[in-house]
């Protein structure tokens, strides 16, 4: 009878951890899928009014990119805490450090392109991000 009970709660503890991982998985791809579409709305209104205007595709992808960041980053919360409740195997865990490798590196140069400098490099002067001036002077700090 003792050990039914340690066997229906080590079961009732994993269907947790598979349900937090499936939660964690779920709103990773929320909030790719809202975040992209927040960020297009804003394309669409920004774009209405100055279509010319180089920054508006540019905020555009950072706006897309920020999305894709976050709900990766949450998408591997969820690969880890799944791999790790689920009994490890070395191809479980081989089949996750994969996965966690090329997040990790979509993540890299996603950040990489949207701050324009590598994470270990200072951040500029006045601690905002390198935004690229397409030839005219920065505007100025209210």
């Amino acid at each position: 009878m003792k050990g039914e009970t340690v066997t229906g709660e080590g079961t009732a503890v994993k269907e947790i951890i598979e349900v937090v991982g499936e939660a964690l998985d779920v709103a990773g791809v929320l909030v790719i899928a809202v975040g992209t579409l927040v960020a297009s709305v804003v394309f669409g209104l920004r774009w209405v009014r100055a279509r010319r205007e180089p920054d508006v595709y540019r905020l555009y992808r950072q706006g897309v990119g920020r999305a894709i960041l976050l709900g990766l980053e949450l998408l591997v919360a969820a690969d880890i805490i799944r791999t790790v409740a689920v009994s490890p195997t070395f191809q479980s865990v081989g089949v996750l450090a994969v996965i966690v490798v090329v997040r990790t590196f979509l993540s890299f140069s996603l950040q990489v392109e949207l701050e324009g400098r590598l994470p270990w490099q200072p951040s500029p002067a006045g601690g905002g991000d390198v935004r690229p001036t397409h030839g005219r002077p920065a505007p100025s700090e209210g």
